[in-house]
C-alpha cells in the first residue's frame, strides 16, 4: 500500500447532519391501513475532512423531527473524529447508542448513516458501491412495478393497465379484506393482465390465518408468483402453519429490522423471498447480511422501497446487482418530490425497459443531491 493510498484511507467525520423531509403525495397511496396521502423520510448527510461528503436515508414515515434529533444527539457523537472507512466499527457503536432489543427508530437511523458511509468508501475508492460489494456481474437487475393500489374494480383495472403500458412485465397488487372481494379481484386481474404477465400481491397484514389460507388459494389457482406479509410480522407460528397450507411462495422481510429477525422463517424455508428494506434494516451492512444468510438456504432476495425516496433506491440497486440470489427488486412508480427533486437522476420508473434497471456507474451511489431542493422539502 502506498503513503498516498493511506492518506486517502484515512477519512475522518467531521459532522452528520439529519434533514427531516415531509411530502404530499401526488396520488395516494393505498393498502390494507388504510390512504397514505403525505409521507416523511430522513436525508443523512455526513461530512468529512476530505470534503467528501456521503447521503444516506431513513426510512422514517411518520415524525422525521424524532429521527432527526435521535441522530444529531445519540448518533453523531459517536462519529465526529472516527474513520468514515471503519463502517463495520460504526455500526456497532451506533447499535450500542440505545440499549434493548434491535429494532425500531434506532436501526432505522443508523441505516441513514451507513448507506453515507458506504457513499463516502465508494466515492474515495473511485468505484461504484456493487463493485465494493464484489458484485455478480450485473449491470442491470430485474424489478416490478410497486403498486396497483386497493380499490374498486374499475380502479385497479386502471392501475393494472397504466403499468402494462410502460412495459412492466411484473407487477405487484395490494389486496385487502373483505376476502371475497380479494379472491374476485385476484382472478379478475390475472385475466385482465394475461398469462404473460408475472403478479405477486402484498396484503399489508390484513389476514388471520384462516382468511389467508383462503386468499393462498385464489393466487395459486391464478398463478401469482408471491404472497407478500398476509400475517402481521410478529407471527412467526402463524407464517410456518400458512406454508404447509399454501401452495403459493410467501414473501416478507420488510418489517425487519436485523438479520436475527430474519433468520428463523429463512433457515426453515418458510419464506421464498426475504424482502429486507435498507433504509429500515440497518442500511447496506446488515441488509446485505440479510440477504447473503437467505442464500445460503436458497431463498431469494427481493428489496423493498414502499414510499421512500431515490436514494433508498439507489442503494437497494446497487445492493440488487451485488446479490447472487436476486428475484427482482421493487419499483415503486410514483413521481413523488423524494424521487424526482433531491437529485437529477429520473426515478427508477423512468429509467427502467422491460422490467430491467440500469446500476448507477459513478462513484459510491452514483448519484448527486440537489440541496435546494432538499430545502424545499424540509417538514416544516
Amino acid at each position: 500500500m502506498t503513503e498516498d493510498s493511506v492518506a486517502k484511507a484515512d477519512i475522518r467525520i467531521t459532522d452528520v447532519i439529519a434533514h427531516p423531509l415531509t411530502q404530499t403525495l401526488p396520488k395516494p397511496t393505498v393498502t390494507s391501513w388504510g390512504k397514505y396521502t403525505e409521507v416523511s423520510i430522513v436525508l443523512v448527510e455526513v461530512r468529512t475532512d476530505a470534503g467528501i461528503v456521503g447521503v444516506g436515508e431513513t426510512l422514517a414515515r411518520f415524525a422525521p423531527k424524532a429521527y432527526a434529533e435521535l441522530i444529531e444527539t445519540a448518533l453523531k457523537p459517536r462519529l465526529v473524529g472516527q474513520n468514515a472507512t471503519d463502517i463495520m466499527a460504526h455500526w456497532r457503536t451506533m447499535r450500542r447508542a440505545l440499549s434493548g432489543r434491535a429494532g425500531g427508530m434506532l436501526i432505522e437511523a443508523i441505516a441513514g448513516v451507513d448507506i453515507a458511509l458506504w457513499d463516502i468508501l465508494g466515492k474515495a475508492a473511485g468505484l461504484p458501491i456493487y463493485r465494493l460489494l464484489g458484485g455478480v456481474g450485473r449491470t442491470e437487475v430485474p424489478c416490478y412495478a410497486a403498486s396497483v393500489n386497493w380499490g374498486s374494480d374499475e380502479f385497479m383495472d386502471e392501475e393494472l393497465d397504466r403499468y402494462l403500458e410502460k412495459g412492466f412485465p411484473r407487477i405487484k397488487v395490494k389486496i385487502a379484506n373483505p376476502v371475497k372481494d380479494a379472491c374476485r379481484r385476484i382472478e379478475r386481474l390475472r385475466k385482465r393482465a394475461g398469462d404473460d404477465i408475472e403478479l405477486c400481491v402484498d396484503a399489508n397484514w390484513a389476514y388471520t390465518l384462516e382468511q389467508a389460507v383462503e386468499v393462498g388459494r385464489a393466487l395459486t389457482a391464478n398463478d401469482y408468483f408471491w404472497f407478500e406479509e398476509p400475517l402481521r410480522p410478529e407471527d412467526e407460528q402463524g407464517y410456518e402453519e400458512l406454508h404447509r397450507r399454501c401452495d403459493t411462495p410467501l414473501a416478507a422481510g420488510e418489517s425487519n429490522y436485523s438479520l436475527d429477525q430474519a433468520m428463523r422463517l429463512v433457515a426453515n424455508r418458510t419464506l421464498s423471498y426475504l424482502q429486507p428494506d435498507v433504509a429500515r434494516s440497518g442500511g447496506i451492512t446488515e441488509t446485505k447480511r440479510m440477504a447473503e444468510f437467505a442464500a445460503a438456504y436458497d431463498v431469494q432476495y427481493a428489496p423493498h422501497i414502499g414510499m421512500s425516496g431515490i436514494v433508498c433506491e439507489t442503494a437497494s440497486v446497487h445492493l440488487a446487482a451485488a446479490m447472487p440470489n436476486l428475484r427482482a427488486m421493487e419499483c415503486e412508480t410514483d413521481t413523488s418530490p423524494f424521487k424526482t427533486w433531491i437529485t437529477g437522476a429520473p426515478p427508477g420508473a423512468d429509467r427502467q425497459k422491460n422490467g430491467m434497471l440500469p446500476v448507477p456507474t459513478g462513484p459510491g451511489l452514483g448519484i448527486e443531491v440537489d440541496w435546494d431542493a432538499v430545502k424545499k422539502l424540509r417538514t416544516k
